[in-house]
């Protein structure tokens, strides 16, 4: 499927939750189908952590179909020929928004120079992008995981920009737990002494092994024990006994030592620790008065939550945490707990539940 691929630049410096600016913003970002002339159909599409724009089209890195390609595209559950989809690469990110890996005003990569930035500060950037496009109010935004964040966050500091909010794999606050396996990868990649504080991006080295392992480490949770076990088992890997060494005897090693490899070849290792740190801060409550219900005070949007029941890196007790609170807050909103076997990653899966309740929510 072809989309538009654009860069943009922000005509205005971009306010950062943590303080100060960030100055000459630019955002990359794809759209598919038309824009209606009243601008009535759009809808904005927000990604994971490991995502980007290529929602359904070919990755220009890997060559391999956009992360949700089975989702949008004419006739789809987001159908093209109906909306206009915008989806754009956060900041912070390494495929053309601006980030760690982009020039600072010396002319050199920010690398840890560029800012710790907020899931609020990715949307601040959605907002301004949806501006400059002419966009003002939204038919629905979706996302998951992050990108459901990303929804949330939209919803409550932006009420009046969507009319729909669909909100898939996700939570109003990142877990003790979440922040934990977090802090696992990005210590994996600081020390990698290739990492060299953050200032490799002229070396010939890069921290691949750090992020390999940080890759390794959240690719475990985004899957669930009964996918890892139906799949692998205790299966070896092209042998018939144990090494009785460290190679990667059993082919759950070796799907992981694949999965990590695999990511170093499209993402930036400062990125990965920028990322997960805005996940890491987001909490809606703190945000709003300590009150999750006070986030959607204002809100006038319709809102649809999906849980998966094999999901334990954000389970289905985080969006009924949600529903409370938009139940207190007025909003009108409808949950569903879909079964997958697949764990968190179930969101990016063929599970025809969720494409039913995905389009069902969007026509409305």
């Amino acid at each position: 499927m072809s989309a538009d691929v654009t860069r943009l630049a922000l005509p205005d410096p971009l306010p950062l939750d943590g303080g100060g600016v960030l100055d000459q913003v630019v955002i990359a970002y794809q759209t598919y189908g038309e824009l209606a002339a009243d601008g009535s159909n759009a809808i904005l599409l927000c990604h994971a952590l490991s995502g980007d724009q290529h929602v359904a089209s070919l990755h220009p890195v890997t060559g391999r179909p956009g992360w949700w390609s089975r989702m949008v595209g004419p006739g789809k559950p987001i159908d093209t020929d109906r909306f206009h989809v915008v989806c754009a690469n956060v900041i912070g990110s390494c495929m053309g928004s601006t980030g760690p890996a982009s020039a600072a005003e010396d002319g050199a990569p920010f690398a840890m120079r560029f800012p710790v930035i907020t899931i609020r500060d990715m949307v601040r950037a959605h907002i301004a992008l949806l501006d400059a496009l002419g966009i003002e109010r939204l038919h629905a935004v979706v996302g998951g995981s992050m990108g459901g964040m990303q929804a949330l966050s939209l919803a409550a500091n932006w009420p009046e920009r969507a009319g729909r909010v669909l909100a898939i794999a996700t939570s109003s606050r990142h877990s003790a737990q979440n922040i934990a396996f977090h802090e696992l990868g990005r210590q994996a990649i600081m020390a990698d002494p290739a990492w060299s504080g953050g200032d490799y991006y002229s070396a010939q080295i890069q921290p691949a092994a750090g992020l390999a392992v940080a890759r390794m480490a959240a690719h475990i949770t985004y899957l669930s024990e009964a996918a890892l076990t139906g799949k692998f088992g205790r299966n070896l890997q092209d042998r018939e006994a144990k090494s009785f060494g460290f190679d990667a005897d059993f082919q759950v090693e070796s799907y992981l030592r694949h999965q990590g490899s695999g990511f170093t070849r499209r993402f930036d290792a400062n990125s990965y620790l920028y990322i997960t740190r805005a996940m890491d801060y987001f909490d809606l409550a703190e945000e709003h008065g300590g009150l999750l219900a006070n986030a959607f005070a204002q809100t006038g949007a319709r809102f649809c939550l999906v849980s998966f029941d094999s999901d334990w890196l954000y389970p289905t007790a985080e969006s009924r945490h949600l529903v409370h609170a938009l139940n207190a807050s007025g909003a009108p909103v409808s949950f569903v707990e879909l079964s997958a076997p697949h764990g968190h990653d179930s969101f990016l899966l063929d599970v025809p539940a969720l494409d039913r309740v995905v389009k069902g929510f969007l026509d409305g």
